[in-house]
């Protein structure tokens, strides 16, 4: 399969990296810290430094691409699959690439636009477009509805696939027509469309099997792989579970959060998520703590060793914390009306990390 479409193959990866080279051109004209990620209620929560947003976001959605390639062409089942739907895991995240650095470098350019209502109008655009093609796909491992009723029965499969593939267009249309609605919907919009999407045709599935039960043409068992490679206890399987484990088990008890004072402002350089740059002169006050309760996490990186991202408690409602967990000191920021949380590894060096900005103001 993959020789078959190799032209397309390397030209969607060079489409997903498209926005570096465009990065490029833009370098000296975009800030050091850019915004990469919205809210739910359509305001920036989160800011990476220059670099890792021209080059980093490019690269990530290239090696989920090239994963996705991967394990669709290794799957057995996906020899004869219909071509149209394989083109769809081919160009879903070349769109993505565009379309998300496309808003990152307008909104560090200054252009004002509502990034939530193009990012549903995207949402509801790719649902109808699967729903399209997913009558098409062909019984597989890789791609589409797969349960077990799916997965034991072509006839199943099919049906359920037609009747899911309605949905799914239906469901974008009405998306796309809510992207207009408040922002304070979206949330739940798409993850009511996400649960109705998932949800309508499991339940289709079982019906339809239950129906095949009564006629006497249910399946008697699932055959899960015909692959001994491609199967979940085979070498990739096994492989994959590995590899994941090791790095679940690294980001969990590594990683970092470091300070560097300027003359003007200080950043924040955090392992695993966004870097933070604080000028002095927007510091409406600054507070040393004995303890602070970090409330719930709303979105960010949370592990053993780090919590960090946009928090909500009674006291602050909605901050951005960075912090070592096992620290129970910390600075309290005022900064432009919003709080910021911060603290070191140690108590020793949170009042260090006090004293510095109390120097600077």
């Amino acid at each position: 399969m993959i020789k078959r479409n190799k032209l397309k193959l390397i030209f969607s990866s060079i489409l997903i990296f498209l926005p570096s080279v465009v990065g490029l051109l833009l370098w000296n004209r975009l800030p050091e810290s850019m915004t990469t990620h919205w809210g739910a209620d359509g305001n920036a929560d989160g800011f990476s430094g220059k670099a890792f947003a021209v080059f980093g976001m490019p690269l990530i959605l290239l090696a989920i691409h090239w994963l996705c390639i991967f394990f669709t062409t290794k799957d057995p089942k996906n020899k004869d699959q219909n071509h149209k739907v394989f083109g769809l895991v081919l160009w879903i995240i070349p769109l993505i690439s565009i379309f998300a650095n496309t808003i990152v470098y307008a909104v560090s350019l200054g252009v004002e636009f509502d990034a939530m209502t193009y990012t549903l109008l995207l949402i509801g655009l790719m649902f109808t477009v699967i729903g399209n093609y997913m009558p098409k796909c062909k019984q597989n491992f890789t791609m589409g509805i797969k349960i077990k009723w799916t997965l034991a029965n072509e006839e199943n499969w099919n049906a359920t696939h037609r009747f899911a593939g309605r949905v799914w267009f239906i469901c974008g249309i009405l998306l796309m027509i809510c992207a207009f609605l408040p922002e304070s919907w979206f949330m739940y919009l798409i993850v009511g469309g996400i649960f109705v999407l998932v949800m309508m045709p499991a339940v289709y599935s079982y019906l339809y099997y239950k129906k095949q039960v009564k006629l006497g043409t249910a399946p008697e068992k699932i055959q899960l792989s015909t692959s001994k490679t491609f199967k979940i206890g085979g070498p990739i399987g096994v492989a994959v579970a590995i590899i994941i484990a090791i790095v679940v088990v690294f980001i969990c008890f590594t990683g970092d959060i470091q300070y560097r004072f300027d003359s003007k402002s200080f950043t924040i350089e955090a392992s695993y998520y966004n870097d933070l740059t604080v000028e002095y002169d927007v510091i409406d006050s600054i507070e040393y703590r004995e303890d602070c309760k970090a409330g719930s996490r709303i979105s960010g990186f949370g592990s053993p060793r780090l919590s960090m991202g946009v928090f909500k408690n009674s006291e602050f409602g909605n901050y951005t914390r960075y912090c070592y967990t096992k620290c129970e000191t910390c600075v309290v920021l005022k900064v432009d009306g919003k709080t910021l949380i911060i603290n070191g590894m140690d108590k020793k060096s949170t009042e260090a990390i006090y004293q510095e900005l109390i120097s600077r103001q």
